[in-house]
Parts: structure tokens; sequence; C-alpha cells
């Protein structure tokens, strides 16, 4: 039987047997409206999460207890659910601990808080402090080649395997510590992303607001001029000006970093342009505005003093969403060759130098996860900065469980 049939079999089978549970649970219940009133659907759910859950549980006892040969197509579904159990708990136990040291306020939110955003808040605290004291914490400089140390060493330091216990992450193809470089990665690639998001911020923000409260020729101009940049496709649009721009910038390195920086605030400005008009257009109208500008107050204080205030909300929301965008499209720039530059750490650079260890990847999956750890730093932020917008986004909008 194919994979198919097979998937088409289950779900057959929880479908019928989200049946016999909701009519189980209404004889068990004499009829009860939480089972009397439950969907199908809702009742297939169910069957199906608890099915999920114990081919989970089985799967992960097989990656534990099956012989060498075989445990390893389990490898990295097992350090997928070690991952999620320790991050889960470090999250519960950082929340436990916001709620216990602290102001009033910061105790105040950790009591409100949900476990998915004190593990966003988690997982940025510590990808900040790497990126701050990367120099201290590094064991290597990023640039270092470590001399009489082999290159292509593989990760998971067992020597049986090519591996050295003072290499745990192993090197790259010139003989660099992986664990420096992904360490120095987080300074250089988050530090780039999250000053180009600022810059993107506050030339989209600024044309937002004085398209929203000039109005007239000045919106129609910056707004015509954002759809056409819009129409393009952004990753597209930056690999054709990052190439441009490296035929410019010849061999400076960092002059090639600047032009990224610029290039990609300016495309993803048109975004927060788009936000900040569209939030400045409903406060322009309010009563209280009016009120400033009977009272002859000036343009300055209209956006710093009475629009600002009122539109940071969703603007923070958008902070978080924009700057996976543009570490997103940093780490792709990097990828392809014309991001941050060697011999800077860039972990877009990292996935695709460590791409040759993919080919042990069935007789020895600790080696093929050589790129994963780049990819998964990437990932890994990625979810933690989601987690926090989603959470502000519901306090913002005033929404209650």
């Amino acid at each position: 039987m194919s994979l198919w049939m097979q998937i088409v079999v289950v779900l057959l089978l929880c479908l019928a047997g989200g049946w016999a549970f909701r009519f189980a649970g209404i004889k068990a219940t004499d009829g009860k409206p939480f089972y009397r009133d439950m969907p199908l659907s809702v009742a297939f759910g169910y069957v199906l999460g608890a099915v999920l859950l114990v081919w989970i549980v089985w799967s992960y006892y097989l990656s534990r207890t099956l012989p060498a040969p075989e445990v390893n197509k389990y490898f990295f579904f097992r350090i997928a659910i070690e991952g999620f159990i320790i991050f889960a708990l470090f999250a519960w136990l950082f929340r436990l601990l916001g709620r216990s040291v602290g102001t009033s306020t910061t105790k105040k939110l950790f009591r409100q808080m949900p476990l998915t955003a004190s593990f966003g808040i988690l997982m940025i605290l510590i990808y900040a402090f790497l990126a701050i004291f990367a120099g201290l914490l590094a064991p290597y400089g990023q640039e270092q080649i470590v001399p009489g140390v082999a290159a292509n060493i593989p990760p998971g330091g067992n020597p049986a395997m090519g591996g050295n216990r003072d290499f745990p992450l192993g090197t790259d193809q010139i003989g660099r510590d992986i664990l420096s470089r992904l360490i120095y990665g987080a300074q250089n690639t988050v530090g780039i992303a999250f000053a180009t998001t600022c810059l993107a911020f506050f030339i989209g923000g600024s044309l937002g607001f004085l398209a929203a409260t000039l109005g007239g020729w000045l919106d129609q101009v910056l707004s015509r001029g954002v759809d056409v940049l819009m129409a393009i496709p952004s990753l597209i649009f930056a690999l054709l000006l990052m190439t441009i721009a490296s035929a410019w910038a010849g061999s400076e390195k960092g002059l090639l970093t600047f032009y990224m920086v610029i290039i990609i605030a300016v495309i993803d400005s048109t975004r927060v342009f788009r936000l900040a008009r569209a939030v400045g257009a409903n406060i322009v109208v309010m009563d209280y505005i009016e009120a400033a500008k009977l009272r002859g107050e000036g343009l300055g204080y209209l956006i710093f003093k009475e629009i600002l205030p009122n539109a940071t909300a969703p603007l923070l929301a958008e902070f978080g969403l924009r700057f996976c965008f543009v570490f997103l499209t940093i780490a792709s720039l990097s990828f392809l060759g014309v991001g941050i530059q060697p011999p800077l750490a860039d972990w877009g650079t990292m996935v695709r130098d460590l791409a040759q260890f993919i080919n042990f990847a069935a007789f020895a999956p600790q080696v093929a996860s050589a790129p994963l750890l780049a990819a998964g730093a990437i990932a890994l932020l990625t979810v933690a900065v989601n987690f926090v917008v989603d959470w502000m986004l519901h306090r913002s909008s005033g929404l209650k469980e």
C-alpha cells in the first residue's frame, strides 16, 4: 500500500472513530449538550489529535530503543521533540521568574503573558546577549583559521565519525570554528537586520505620516511611487539592485553591506508607508487633531505629539513582522552570495557553505545537521519574534480570552 493510501485509510478510520467518540459521549452523559451539539469535524479533530500524540510518543520510543543503523532515520525527530520540551520548560521557568522578580508592571505583564510569548521574549534576550557579547563568548574569532586543525570536521565531537571534542559543532571548509561563527552570526545578521528595520521604519513612517497629514499632491506622488515599488517582487528587486551595487562597490565589502542596508530599507519602507498612512489617515480626522490645528500647532507637533503616540501599537507589531522579513531577506541574499560578505560570519552564507554535509544524512545524521545549525538559528529567531508580535497584537486589539 502506498503512502498516500495509508494516509487516506488513517483519516477515514479517524473519521469513523470521531463518530464513535461522539456517539459514546452522548450515551455516557445521557445526551448532555457538549457531546450532543459537537460537530463531526470537532470529534474527528479530537481523535486525530490523539492518534498523532500516540504516534509521536511511539516514534520517540523507537528513536531511543532501535539499534544504531535504524535509529538514524529518527534522529532529527528526536532532536525536535527534545528541543521542544526543553524550550517549553525554560519558557515556563522564565515566566515564573518574571512573575516573582521585577516591578509591579512587569509582574503584571508576565502574569498575563502566554507561554509562547515568554518563550519568544526569552529567545530574543538570548540572541541579543549573544550579539552584544559575541567577542567574549566565542572561543575563536569569526575570521580565525584555527592552526593545526583540519577543515570540514563534522559536528558531534565523535572521533569515530571524524569529529573533534574541542570543536563540538565542527569546522567549516577552511578550518574555522562553526560555533564561533554561529555566535558572531548573531551579531552580524541580527544586528544588521535590526538597523535595517529601524531605517525602514524611519523612512516609511515619516513619509506615511506626512502623506496622511498633508494630503493633496504630496500624498498622490508618494502613494503612486510606493505602488510602483510594491509591484516588483521584493526579493527579486533586492537581488537585482544588489547585483548592480556589487559592481559599484568593487572590492569594498563594507561598502556593499552599506548598500544592502539602504536597498532593503527602501524596499521594506514601502510596506511601512502603507501602514503609517492608513493609521495616520484615521487619526487626522479626530477632533483633538482639529483642536491642535486651531491652536496653531505646527506639523512636527501634530506628527510627534498627536499622531505617533496613537499609532504606536500597530507600528510596534509591524516592526516585529518587518524585522522577520528583513532578517530572512538578508539571509537569502547572503545565501545567494550578494549579502553580507566574507569573512564576516553570516547564517545565510553558513547554510550555503555547509550544505555539503547533507550528503551524510542517510548514515550519519549528526554530521548532516551542520547546515541545519545556521538554518535552525534563523528559524528559531523568526518563530520567537512572531510569538511576541502575536501577543502584542492581542494586547493592542483589546481582545480578551
